[in-house]
């Protein structure tokens, strides 16, 4: 049987998987392939070729999802978010780094089959981020990619083994084999061309907020467009990156296209502005005057949000592939959040 040629995505239903699947459907050059343990939402599923319904540690559906599919890339996008992982740190574990081992083990077999590199790109995390104190944090400006790697979360520490992972399929597997060099021209024998990107905080207007730390920001939006209170489980004066959603996606189509030899690096940083909590609760305010936000600092959350670099060093972004966001604060909130978010719950 022939194998129909896909592009992969899992972790399809989540906040990412919704623009990059629109994205690649816009683009037209590849079919998607997506896969999720829950159904994806119809409009979605109808710019996907196919949908599978599984689990990423089921190496089972994986081997039928192979059998099935000629996979030439990879958006391995599935993961267990930071407020759930700390819950539930072994579940987390299991499904971050074992989940990407199945799928970093399923690009080694394709490439093997396909006798070319497998691209495959995953998005980490400023989780992955460890800073001791504010101070600390202060002084410490805009982090680059090699700093302070000393995560205080399961999410953080997962992503962090899952670079790790990607780095060594990249690089190093089948480093003893007596076969010698595979198909992947500036990576290792394995054919597994692994490109990351560690994102910031991600403001999404067409998917509801999904138990991120840093979810305090699009969280406040949501719940003011729909004329509910909330109370935001940091400080005022707590300060992180962030990025809008379609400046996510695009990063991650742009890190794709970008020819290997440019890259320098196989984990990259992004960004795209920081402000305060209470700078993000002004803007919320001036545009819907009755949003009801307040401050409840949960000193928990704070702490994890507190070990998070208050600016990311996307320099070898810009460098090595032409990173530009295209929202700034400003537009990010009145050209893309606010005016979506409202229609949505206007429509609702």
């Amino acid at each position: 049987m022939t194998r129909k040629p896909v592009v992969l995505v899992t972790g399809a239903s989540g906040e990412v998987g919704y623009g990059l699947i629109h994205a690649l459907a816009e683009r037209g050059t590849a079919d998607v392939l997506a896969l999720d343990l829950r159904p994806l939402d119809p409009a979605v599923a109808r710019q996907c070729a196919a949908v599978r319904i599984g689990d990423i540690l089921d190496r089972h559906l994986l081997d039928r999802v192979r059998g099935e599919f000629e996979i030439s890339v990879v958006f391995h996008l599935a993961a267990l978010l930071s407020t759930r992982a700390e819950f539930v740190p072994e579940t987390a574990h299991a499904v971050n780094v074992q989940g990407t081992l199945n799928l970093l083990a399923l690009a080694v077999e394709e490439a093997r089959a396909l006798g070319g590199p497998v691209k495959f790109l995953f998005p980490s995390s400023i989780a992955v981020y460890g800073l001791p104190d504010i101070g600390t944090k202060h002084a410490a400006g805009a982090v680059t990619e090699d700093r302070w790697q000393m995560p205080v979360t399961m999410y953080g520490c997962t992503k962090l083994h899952a670079e790790h992972l990607g780095r060594y399929f990249a690089r190093h597997h089948g480093q003893l084999a007596a076969a010698g060099p595979g198909p992947g021209p500036g990576r290792g024998p394995s054919g597994v061309d692994f490109r990351a990107i560690r994102f910031p905080g991600l403001l999404s207007a067409f998917t509801a907020p999904s138990g991120g730390t840093s979810d305090y920001a699009p969280e406040m939006v949501h719940a003011a467009a729909q004329g509910r209170p909330y109370a935001c489980f940091v400080r005022e004066d707590t300060r992180l990156p962030f990025m809008a959603m379609p400046d996510a996606v695009a990063a991650l189509l742009a890190l794709m296209d970008a020819p290997v030899g440019s890259l320098t690096t196989l984990v990259y940083n992004v960004t795209a502005f920081n402000p305060s909590a209470g700078e993000l609760a002004a803007r919320v305010r001036a545009a819907l005057p009755g949003a009801g936000i307040t401050f409840a600092p949960d000193p928990r959350r704070q702490a994890i949000v507190d070990s998070w670099p208050e600016d990311l060093d996307d320099t070898r972004a810009r460098r090595d592939w032409g990173f530009r966001p295209s929202y700034g604060l400003a537009a990010a909130f009145d050209e893309y959040l606010l005016p979506n978010v409202r229609h949505r719950y206007a429509a609702a």
